[in-house]
């Protein structure tokens, strides 16, 4: 039985990945912080800090068949480690983002990358910290490595059952103001922007048949639906499945929810405000599967929408509060 390893994999990916994994024969390990248990004897999962080097290089005595990574690293921390990743499994699967992408009519896993081509001299000085820069820094390690054991993946917006997003808004925004009746306010500049989401059920197909996969090495790939949808769109289908109401506001007050964070400007500026179309070929080539295997949008937000478990508490943040006071002034 071959032997799978999944950092970080209890997140919004994870939990559709791991028990896919299982139902192909594989015995699956889970490291992450959440205490877990599991009912599934092919599945194990191990509560710890996958970053601690030394419990990871215990861990990797193991000798994995395959890795499957879902941790967040910067740069620097991914430089010290990358090598004791490759040397010890067949295999290494690192999740990088479509936010790589530049601005493109649409995106092929050819298409131009932020780091590579963008001019913005302000943005590309957060190299080290900006989610669509670092992990486009991550990708050239691997690249330049000397490896040959390593697959890119580049996941769309990927929603699941404790991740819902809308523009740049979070699950703790969108369904805690949902259920409280309560509306949220989005930006004009992006409504008619056409973004891509994905059902992460699907993600975790398209991933699971990547691993061990011998074509999929030293290759990168778009793990996404090819459906997308202008935000507008999107929104009505919060609104008619959960009640979500929201309120059209300008930029720079929309971005005032955040707090003066600048990772949250880039991110609506250097993604939500790209037209977001995807050419899924190469992923489905590989994978053997086809569009029409996948999830509609409509269909899946509601699948997940409808059965939010009871005993989650939806917990506020500074952006709610921000979010109360503007509509306040607006009245």
């Amino acid at each position: 039985m071959k032997k799978i390893l999944v950092l970080g994999g209890t997140g919004a990916m994870g939990v559709y990945l791991v028990p896919e994994l299982a139902s192909m024969g594989y015995k699956v390990d889970v490291v992450s912080l959440d205490n877990v248990v599991s009912r599934n004897p092919q599945i194990t999962y191990i509560q710890a800090n996958a970053k601690n080097d030394d419990f990871l290089r215990d861990l990797l005595k193991n000798r994995y068949d395959a890795i499957v990574d879902f941790l967040i690293y910067f740069p620097k921390e991914f430089e010290a480690r990358y090598e004791m990743l490759l040397k010890n499994t067949e295999h290494y699967i690192f999740l990088s983002s479509y936010r790589v992408y530049a601005d493109s009519k649409v995106i092929t896993e050819k298409s131009p990358r932020l780091l590579d081509v963008s001019t913005d001299s302000e943005y590309l000085s957060y190299a080290e910290t900006e989610y669509s820069l670092y992990k486009a820094l991550e990708e050239n390690i691997l690249r330049e490595s000397g490896f040959h054991n390593w697959t890119i993946v580049r996941p769309a917006i990927t929603y699941s059952k404790f991740r819902y997003q809308l523009v740049t808004l979070e699950a703790n925004v969108v369904v805690y103001r949902a259920l409280n009746n309560l509306p949220v306010i989005l930006p004009k500049e992006a409504l008619d922007i056409k973004g891509t989401m994905s059902w992460a059920g699907d993600v975790a197909k398209m991933l699971s048949r990547l691993v061990l996969n011998p074509s999929a090495q030293k290759e990168a790939y778009t793990v996404a639906t090819s459906e997308n949808h202008p935000w507008r769109e999107i929104a009505q289908y919060y609104k008619e499945i959960i009640g979500l109401e929201y309120v059209e506001v300008d930029t720079e007050t929309y971005l005032s929810i955040f707090g003066g964070d600048i990772h949250a400007a880039y991110q609506l500026k250097y993604d939500r405000c790209f037209n977001r179309v995807i050419d899924n070929s190469k992923i489905l080539k590989a994978t053997g599967m086809k569009q029409s295997d996948l999830m509609p949008l409509r269909q899946g937000l509601e699948k997940e929408l409808m059965s939010l478990p009871e005993d989650v508490v939806w917990k506020e943040t500074p952006i709610n509060e921000r979010i109360d006071e503007i509509l306040d002034r607006m009245k």
